[in-house]
């Protein structure tokens, strides 16, 4: 099997269509469907299902997938640390991270990088949870991941900064004032709870630390992005535990806890970072020693 018909079946099903994709590789129909054919007889049976309208895969198909995304995805970034080791300065870098990071730290580093390597172009891809984050890095879709720790993974994880952790509270909150709120005080809250809340040793974190502090966390309302928990926070549904650099823009009040809780940021890949994603990582770790 080859690389090739990897790259051929990928697409079809991307595409839902062999008239789709034979059309994006451009190559004739008969062509790929002959590909596809070589490749099923190779792997011992059918990896697709010929439909009236569309395709779709078989439980071969589908056990074989992931396995051939990871080589036509491999094979790809491979050709990108190539172009980028060396004295290139053009082409693309993949970067994954959650949205929460999409919107917090990687703007700056993202301007930064535009003034300095604006040969590369950084393809961003977003994701709701780390869960998909580490899920889509592992089949292999960016060439660096920037997010909490990783509780396994393979490859090299290097830790850039840390994101300063805060209690939301409603503007006008009896606690709003304070330099910071031991975490008991607010034992008989609601809380708002994210998806993106980080995850120690397969828990949720605040749900270890309120055990901790000796009570249980009663939710109010569980949201899939940050951006609508703090404005839930700030309507006043419930507190909520958050990283400072989230509520830019936002009308609610912000107070540290008390011991200070923070969480690193790392930046992961299936490989050392060279080249155009050295650079980033460094960006990125410069951005936030200075604070940006």
């Amino acid at each position: 099997m080859s690389l090739r018909q990897m790259e051929y079946l990928v697409t079809v099903v991307a595409e839902g269509s062999f008239t789709r994709a034979a059309e994006l590789l451009h190559v004739t129909q008969s062509a790929l469907s002959h590909q596809i054919k070589a490749l099923e007889r190779e792997v011992g049976g059918p990896l697709l299902e010929r439909m009236t309208r569309g395709v779709r895969l078989t439980p071969m198909g589908r056990a074989y997938l992931p396995h051939a995304e990871l080589a036509v995805r491999s094979a790809e970034q491979a050709r990108r640390a190539a172009l980028a080791s060396g004295a290139a300065r053009s082409g693309e870098l993949h970067i994954a991270t959650v949205h929460a990071h999409a919107i917090g730290v990687l703007p700056e580093v993202c301007v930064r990088w535009g003034r300095e390597y604006g040969g590369v172009r950084l393809v961003l891809h977003e994701y709701a949870t780390t869960d998909e984050l580490y899920e889509h890095m592992e089949r292999g879709v960016a060439d660096v991941a920037v997010g909490p720790r990783p509780p396994t993974w393979p490859g090299p994880v290097t830790v850039v900064g840390e994101e300063r952790m805060v209690l939301v509270l409603p503007p006008g909150d009896p606690l709003g004032g304070r330099t910071a709120v031991r975490i008991e005080e607010v034992a008989d809250r609601p809380w708002v709870r994210c998806a993106l809340e980080p995850v120690v040793a397969g828990r949720r974190w605040l749900d270890v630390e309120c055990e901790r502090a000796g009570f249980t966390p009663r939710t109010a309302v569980r949201t899939q992005h940050t951006s609508t928990a703090v404005r839930m926070a700030a309507a006043g549904v419930g507190v909520l535990l958050t990283a400072a650099h989230e509520l830019t823009g936002l009308d609610c009040t912000a107070v540290p806890t008390d011991p200070p809780w923070r969480r690193e940021i790392t930046v992961f890949s299936r490989v050392p970072p060279t080249g155009a994603a050295e650079h980033f990582v460094d960006l990125l770790r410069e951005a936030q020693q200075y604070g940006c």
